[in-house]
């Protein structure tokens, strides 16, 4: 069984609990021992359920990454949904959301660090670039091209269809960038996004100008080859 499948929530309260204490044992024993470490049996056993239980809710390991995948995604979608209601200019959105990113993420930046190794592994079934992150992959750039959508911004047509993608690749950088910044409160982090995402806003006005369409379509086209291969 592919390890993208998504599980059935919960029928029952007790289900729902029973998910949600496992999920949370899983998250504090891939922190206290490693990814790799942990078994499903300790993860049972810390959570107070039967190993058929914790097999029942998540089938794998893996699945239990997925999960705070999807975790932090719905997060970050209920944060940003009051900005990108009352806001068009496009550099504010974009900044909005992307900083939402990191206060939503904040919370499970050490859980992030101890899984790094595995997550960032190019053979790994959990890396976000791989077939089984597909699914939440396509969902997030979706939202980037509602915060596109949204904006009053004028761009030509070929980079608003490829600009979602790229925006989804900067995302990616800047949460590695985020898993190893140790500043207060992620202030580098902070600092980059609204350097960077006003640098993005400019370049984007820019494009039109006859000097850089030649560079433009060169970037589109690796945008297109990258996501390809993904």
């Amino acid at each position: 069984m592919s390890i993208s499948s998504v599980t059935e929530p919960p029928k029952t309260k007790r289900g729902e609990t029973s998910r949600a204490a496992i999920f949370d044992a899983a998250l504090a024993l891939f922190l206290e021992r490693g990814y790799e470490a942990t078994t499903m049996r300790a993860i049972a056993e810390r959570a107070g359920v039967s190993l058929g239980s914790s097999y029942h809710y998540f089938a794998s390991k893996e699945h239990l990454v997925l999960e705070f995948y999807w975790h932090t995604h719905q997060l970050h979608v209920a944060a940003i949904a009051p900005l990108l209601a009352r806001e068009h200019d496009l550099a504010a959105r974009l900044r909005g959301v992307v900083r939402a990113v990191i206060v939503t993420c904040e919370p499970f930046h050490a859980f992030a660090g101890a899984i790094f190794g595995t997550v960032a592994n190019p053979a790994s079934p959990l890396n976000p670039f791989g077939r089984e992150a597909k699914a939440l992959r396509d969902e997030v750039i979706e939202l980037y091209a509602g915060v596109v959508k949204g904006s009053d911004a004028r761009l030509p047509a070929d980079i608003a269809t490829e600009l979602p993608t790229l925006l989804w690749l900067y995302q990616m950088g800047i949460l590695y960038f985020w898993i190893f910044d140790r500043s207060q409160g992620r202030l580098r982090t902070l600092d980059v996004i609204d350097q960077t995402t006003d640098l993005i806003v400019r370049l984007l006005g820019l494009a039109n100008l006859p000097v850089l369409r030649g560079s433009r379509k060169r970037v589109l086209g690796l945008v297109r080859s990258i996501a390809a291969g993904a």
